[in-house]
C-alpha cells in the first residue's frame, strides 16, 4: 500500500465522510513543489510531510490539520506563497501552514538566542491555533525517527537536547503523552545511549523473569473487582526507559531499588466506578502512605485525569495502580488532540483550546521580556517544575510550581494583583510574602493602591510570570531614576563651570553618542557608565576648566565638612526607591537627619553614605564620583530606615528581653540581632533597629543607657 493510500485509509477509519479530494490535492501539490528536493537520508523530501500527516491521522486529527501537515514545508522550502495556498486550500489551511513556517525563520545568531527565538515564535503561532503546535510536534517526531540520516553525531545530540528541553515538555503540557514519551525515548538514545541500553537489558530480564507475576496480578485485580460488581479492563504497563532514568537520577537510586517500574491500569465505565474500584482495592490491600493522588477531582494543568495509588499487591510487592475511564485514557494519550477528533470538532471547542491558562501566562511573559534569552529562562520555569494546587477565598483552583510563594500566587490571579500586593493570609493567618505554598492552601492577597513591585521579591519568586513582571517594573523604574540622577550630576558640573543648564544645550551631544533623546545621556551618567564631566567636555569641547580637581587630601574639608545637608546645590533623594538606582550603604546605615554624600558606582547608580563614614576614604582619589545629596523635605523622608547599634550589657537572666522591651516601648522594631562576643559577665552584640530618623534612634540610645543592665550603647557608623 502506498503512503497516500495508507493515509486515506487511516482517515476513513474514523471519519468516513471526509473530503478525500482535498487530501489528494494537497499530496499532489506537495509532491510537485518539493520535486528535486531530498532529505539527508537520500529519500524524496515530499515523503516527510506525508509521514507527519500519517502521525496526526493515527491520532484521529481533523482533515484540516492533516492537510496542513502535508503542506507544512511548502512556504518555507519551495516557491509556494501564502496567497497560493489560500486560493487553493482556503484561509484556515494557509494560516496554519504560515504559522508552522514562521517557526523556522530564525534571525538570532547565537545558539541560545536561536533556541529562545524559535520558542518565542512557536508560542505566538500557538496562541492563534493550538493545531500549529500539534503539526510541529508531529514534524519533530518524524525528524527524530529518521535521525539516522544525519551523519554528524554532535548535530544529532544538539537536536535531541533541544527536543528534550522544548518539544517534549510542550507535548506533556498539552497532554499528548504518546508523542512526549516517544520523543523522550528517541532523544535518550542519542544523548545517553549507554544508559538506555543498560535499562533496556534490565527490562528484558524482568519481562522474562516476571511475566507470570504480571499475569497473576492482573488476574487477582480482575477477580476482586468483579466480586465488588465492577467490570474493568486491566493491563500492566512498563514505565518508559527515559522516565526510569530520570527517576534514578532524581532519587539517586539504583535500578533495583525502584519499586514502580510496572504500573497497572484499570479502565472502568464512569467516574463513580473509578472511586468504587479505588475503595475495593484499598479495602483488600494495604495502601502505601503518601502515594495517593486524585487527578480526577483536581486534574493536572494539561487536563490529565486519573487516580493513582500504590499498594502492597497480591504478590506482596509494591505496585502502582492507575484508575480511569476510557475517555480519560484517550485524553491522557492524546491530550488536546483528543478534542479535534471528527465527532467532537466544533468551533466552540476550537476556540476553547486557545484559553489554556499556562499558554496565556507564557504569552504574558513574552510581552514583558526584551531579550529572547530572558524569555526562555522564565518559560523554562513554567514548563519544568512540578505543580502545587492552592485555592482563592472563592474556591477557585490555582496551579503553581513547587516552591511558589504568595507573590507568585498574586501574579497568577492577575498581574495587577501581583503589582499591588502588600501581604497575604494563608489559611486565614497573616504570613510573609515569601512563604512557600503547599497543596490545599487557601490564599488571600492583601493589596494597596500605592504599592509597587519590590526589587527584593525577585529573590524568592519562582514563576516566570512573577519574575518577568518584577523585572519589567525594575527596568522601567530604574531608568527613570538613573535619568533623574544623571540630570542632577550634569547640572552640578554646569554650575561649577559657570554655565546655565538647558535641555537644548545638552541635545548638542546626542549626535556624538548616537542617542535619540537627552534622557539616554542622563541615564548613562546616572548609572555610572558616563562621567558627567566627560559629557560636559563633549558639549563644550573648547572650554577651559576654571575649577581644577581638588587634591584628595583636601577632600574632607572642601567637599564633606563645609557642605551642609539640604543646601541649595544638593540633590534631594526624595522619591528615589532604595534598591533601584539609589542604595543605602550597609557600612554606616545613614538615617534621615544625618549629613549624607552619594558615591556613583558603574551600573549600580548612587550609594548613600553618612558624611563621616570611613569607607569614603576609598573614593578620595575619584572626586568625579561624588554627588551632593540631601534627604529633601521632612514629609518626603522614608518611613523607616535601619539604624545599627553596638550594645554591651550584663549577662543576667532576662537581659535580652529587657533590651527588646526598651526598644519596643520607644517605637523601635528590631530587624536583626547578632551576638559578637560573650563571657560570664558581659555580652556584646549588634542590633539593627527600624527607626524614623536620627532623633528617633538617639531616643532609643538614651533609653537603653538609662537601663541598669546596659554597660554601653553606641551607634555603629561604619568605623
Amino acid at each position: 500500500m502506498g503512503e497516500l493510500e495508507k493515509l486515506l485509509d487511516t482517515i476513513n477509519g474514523y471519519q468516513p465522510e471526509f473530503d478525500s479530494e482535498m487530501v489528494k490535492d494537497a499530496y499532489s501539490y506537495a509532491k510537485e513543489m518539493h520535486e528535486g528536493q531530498f532529505r539527508s537520508s537520500g529519500e524524496p523530501y515530499y515523503l516527510h510531510p506525508v509521514e507527519v500527516a500519517q502521525i496526526l491521522a493515527d491520532m484521529r486529527m481533523d482533515v484540516t490539520t492533516i492537510v496542513t501537515a502535508i503542506l507544512h514545508d511548502t512556504i518555507e522550502d519551495t516557491d509556494a506563497t501564502f496567497v497560493d495556498l489560500e486560493e487553493r486550500f482556503g484561509k484556515v489551511v494557509a494560516d496554519l501552514v504560515d504559522g508552522v513556517s514562521k517557526l523556522t525563520r530564525i534571525e538570532s545568531q547565537t545558539v541560545e538566542g536561536k533556541q529562545a527565538e524559535n520558542f518565542r515564535k512557536l508560542l505566538l503561532a500557538m496562541s492563534e491555533d493550538i493545531r500549529v503546535l500539534l503539526v510541529k510536534l508531529a514534524d519533530r517526531l518524524h525528524n527524530m525517527r529518521t535521525m539516522g540520516g544525519i551523519k554528524k553525531i554532535e548535530k544529532r545530540r544538539r537536536i535531541s537536547l533541544e527536543t528534550l528541553e522544548i518539544y517534549a515538555p510542550l507535548a506533556e503540557r498539552i497532554g499528548v503523552h504518546c508523542i512526549k514519551e516517544e520523543l523522550e525515548d528517541l532523544c535518550f538514545e542519542q544523548v545517553n545511549p549507554e544508559a538506555r541500553e543498560s535499562i533496556t537489558n534490565r527490562l528484558e530480564y524482568l519481562r522474562d523473569d516476571g511475566g507470570s507475576v504480571v499475569d497473576a496480578i492482573v488476574t487477582d485485580l480482575t477477580n476482586i473487582l468483579k466480586e465488588g460488581g465492577i467490570e474493568a479492563e486491566i493491563a500492566g504497563r512498563e514505565k518508559t526507559r527515559y522516565s526510569i532514568w530520570k527517576k534514578m537520577q532524581r532519587k539517586n537510586v539504583a535500578f533495583e531499588q525502584l519499586s514502580d517500574i510496572m504500573a497497572f491500569r484499570i479502565m472502568v465505565d464512569n467516574i463513580e466506578d473509578c472511586y468504587m474500584a479505588l475503595g475495593i482495592i484499598h479495602g483488600k490491600y494495604h495502601s502505601v502512605p503518601g502515594r495517593f493522588k486524585d487527578y480526577v477531582s483536581t486534574p493536572k494543568p494539561n487536563g490529565y485525569k486519573s487516580i493513582h495509588t500504590t499498594i502492597m499487591g497480591p504478590q506482596r510487592q509494591r505496585i502502582e495502580v492507575q484508575i480511569r475511564t476510557s475517555q480519560m485514557h484517550d485524553e491522557a494519550e492524546l491530550g488536546v488532540a483528543a478534542h479535534w477528533v471528527y465527532k467532537g470538532s466544533n468551533q466552540t471547542k476550537q476556540r476553547d483550546l486557545t484559553k489554556y491558562r499556562w499558554l496565556r501566562e507564557l504569552l504574558e511573559i513574552l510581552e514583558q521580556e526584551q531579550k529572547p534569552e530572558d524569555f526562555w529562562e522564565h518559560t523554562k520555569l513554567e514548563l519544568f517544575q512540578d505543580r502545587v494546587f492552592v485555592f482563592t477565598p472563592r474556591g477557585d483552583l490555582i496551579e503553581l510550581p513547587n516552591g511558589a510563594t504568595s507573590v507568585d500566587f498574586a501574579y497568577a490571579v492577575h498581574s495587577a494583583v501581583g503589582d499591588k500586593c502588600v501581604g497575604a493570609k494563608i489559611n486565614g493567618r497573616i504570613a510573609p510574602l515569601n512563604s512557600c505554598l503547599v497543596n490545599g492552601d487557601q490564599v488571600e492577597i492583601i493589596t494597596a493602591k500605592t504599592q509597587t513591585p519590590s526589587p527584593t521579591w525577585e529573590r524568592f519568586v519562582v514563576t516566570g510570570k512573577a519574575r518577568s513582571h518584577i523585572r519589567k517594573y525594575i527596568r522601567n523604574q530604574q531608568r527613570d531614576e538613573f535619568v533623574t540622577l544623571g540630570r542632577a550630576m550634569l547640572q552640578k558640573v554646569f554650575r561649577q563651570e559657570g554655565y546655565e543648564f538647558g535641555e537644548k544645550v545638552v541635545s548638542g551631544a546626542l549626535l556624538h553618542y548616537s542617542f535619540e533623546e537627552n534622557d539616554d545621556i542622563y541615564a548613562n551618567i546616572g548609572s555610572g557608565i558616563f562621567i558627567a564631566r566627560d559629557v560636559f567636555k563633549v558639549i563644550f569641547p573648547s572650554h577651559q576648566e576654571v575649577i581644577s580637581k581638588r587634591p584628595s587630601e583636601h577632600m574632607d574639608q572642601a567637599v564633606m565638612v563645609k557642605r551642609k545637608s539640604g543646601d541649595g546645590h544638593a540633590m534631594p533623594i526624595k522619591g528615589l526607591i532604595p534598591g533601584m538606582a539609589m542604595h543605602f550603604a550597609r557600612c554606616c546605615h545613614p538615617l534621615p537627619g544625618d549629613r549624607i554624600i552619594g558615591i556613583v558606582t558603574t551600573g549600580k547608580g548612587v550609594t548613600i553614605h553618612t558624611i563621616d563614614c570611613d569607607t569614603l576614604e576609598t573614593f578620595a582619589d575619584t572626586p568625579e564620583r561624588w554627588l551632593d545629596v540631601s534627604w529633601g523635605n521632612q514629609e518626603d523622608m522614608p518611613e523607616s530606615q535601619v539604624g545599627r547599634l553596638i550594645v554591651t550589657m550584663s549577662n543576667e537572666q532576662g537581659s535580652l528581653g529587657t533590651v527588646s522591651t526598651v526598644i519596643g516601648r520607644n517605637a523601635g522594631n528590631i530587624t536583626n540581632l547578632k551576638i559578637t562576643s560573650r563571657s560570664l559577665e558581659f555580652w556584646e552584640m549588634i542590633v539593627d533597629v527600624f527607626v524614623k530618623d536620627t532623633k528617633h534612634l538617639n531616643n532609643i540610645i538614651a533609653a537603653l543607657r538609662a537601663t541598669s543592665i546596659i554597660i554601653s550603647v553606641d551607634r555603629d557608623r561604619g568605623h
